[in-house]
């Protein structure tokens, strides 16, 4: 572990935080504001927290980007690199196997909804929902139709950043800009019942349009992606019981295949080992990514139906081969630790914990109820949102400018709890081994700083 000692003996803070400004361009960051504050350079790790390089403790608040299921510095997964180190780092899967890449695959079998049957590696989630993309347009080519081109996404979708996963997302914010380097997907409402009326009216809209997209548009269609269940990067939008049920049912009424992107819910994080399993479906292909490793190296997988797989499966001269890789794909340092994160999981009865934990932390968030400026507490497992408004009665959301996501995440990053804001909506995602007094810091810390930061926003407006 890189402790606090070992960075002084390299370099000293200051000098890192000017290398840091120099050298990095940041994701997902306005680096003109970010060079303005002394930046938070973390230097080691243990349990649900992280520490900075003055020695600052703070709450891994959002499992350090929603990956982290057991905490850092664990034993068993730290052991499992070691081990695999002494055999080998790293071997391709172009054409050859080695061994912890084919014993993880039979565990994600074993462990994902009944009917999938196999895996294809990358190495995160974006090129999963890629590659997941990629097999359901030439699963129709290679059946001999080549009419089913299209897709099916729904509104505030976000399913990664590489060109097909940016396609097939609708977060004007983050994909408008690159509009002309995409393909236009059809898109319909992802059932958001605190904007829409309730669960029945939002869910009434998202079955009402995609029957008729069906009806009107089914023999183009390739794919419907979904994020099941908690719709992530939105703001944890929650899918109302029976709805994803609903939608499977009529995909395959119509022949259209059902893609899962369980990249943010899998591994336990909603209450179940995977966010389909609430609504008791099998997708036809299903993307998992960053909790399959327990937030230790870059693991990420599309599992498909045999059916999919059986399109590809044919004589070479045919040439229906799946021409994608990756250099790491199935790598085996990785491909190891996630099959110890697997074990921890079972040995530890993690799902059901984030079950019961679940119901301790839904407790807890009633404290946000009567705050004037909360506008929706949204929950499903370990997965949080809260929505601040301008106006509790009208819902008049705060405008972009006024910042109150990153107002709240600045104070709770003060009193030691990292996370970063959805737009309005404060998320609260924390290691799924985390206490059930550790949750009732973090909410503390929370509710502390929304008070705080609502309060200076109306101080500012008078």
């Amino acid at each position: 572990m890189l402790t606090k000692e070992l960075v002084w003996l390299l370099y000293s803070q200051d000098e890192l935080a000017a290398k840091n400004k120099q050298y990095l361009w940041h994701p997902f960051t306005q680096m003109k504001d970010y060079i303005e504050e002394e930046p938070l350079i973390i230097a080691s790790g243990r349990g649900i927290k992280l520490f900075d390089v003055h020695g600052k403790e703070y709450y891994d608040g959002f499992s350090s980007v929603w990956l982290n299921v057991h905490g850092h510095n664990v034993p068993e997964l730290n052991q499992a690199i070691i081990e695999q180190l002494d055999q080998v780092a790293h071997s391709t899967l172009l054409g050859m196997a080695n061994v912890p890449s084919i014993l993880l695959a039979e565990q994600l079998i074993r462990y994902a909804p009944e009917g999938l049957t196999k895996v294809f590696y990358s190495d995160n989630g974006a090129t999963a929902v890629e590659i997941s993309l990629k097999m359901a347009f030439q699963y129709w080519q290679n059946r001999g139709i080549a009419g089913k081109r299209s897709f099916i996404t729904m509104n505030n979708a976000y399913h990664g950043d590489t060109i097909g996963a940016t396609s097939v997302g609708a977060i004007p914010l983050y994909h408008q800009v690159y509009k002309p380097l995409l393909f236009s997907p059809y898109v319909i409402p992802y059932p958001y019942p605190y904007r829409e009326g309730g669960d029945d009216a939002a869910v009434n809209a998202t079955l009402d349009q995609l029957e008729q997209l069906l009806q009107e548009k089914a023999t183009e269609i390739a794919a419907m992606i979904v994020e099941p269940v908690v719709q992530g990067a939105s703001g944890m939008i929650i899918m109302p019981d029976g709805c994803l049920k609903k939608i499977a049912d009529m995909l395959q009424a119509y022949d259209v295949l059902l893609i899962a992107d369980e990249v943010a819910t899998g591994f336990g994080r909603t209450g179940k080992m995977f966010a389909c399993e609430h609504d008791g479906i099998t997708p036809d292909i299903m993307a998992v990514a960053k909790g399959i490793t327990g937030g230790y190296l870059p693991v990420a997988a599309t599992l498909v139906k045999e059916a999919i797989y059986e399109a590809f499966y044919a004589d070479y001269e045919e040439q229906k081969t799946f021409f994608h890789g990756h250099s790491f794909t199935g790598n085996p340092l990785g491909c190891a630790v996630a099959l110890a994160n697997l074990r921890l999981i079972e040995e530890r009865q993690m799902v059901a914990e984030v079950a019961k934990k679940s119901e301790q932390l839904a407790g807890m968030l009633q404290s946000f109820a009567d705050e004037p400026h909360v506008g929706d507490i949204r929950q499903k497992g370990l997965m949080v949102g809260i929505e601040l408004v301008r106006d509790k009665e009208t819902k008049e959301p705060y405008h972009w400018n006024e910042r109150i996501g990153v107002r709240v995440c600045k104070l709770a990053r003060e009193k030691g709890l990292l996370t970063r804001p959805l737009g309005n909506v404060i998320v609260l995602i924390p290691p799924l081994v985390s206490t059930d007094e550790e949750l009732g810091d973090m909410v503390n810390i929370l509710f502390e700083s929304i008070r705080e930061a609502t309060r200076e926003a109306r101080v500012g407006v008078e």
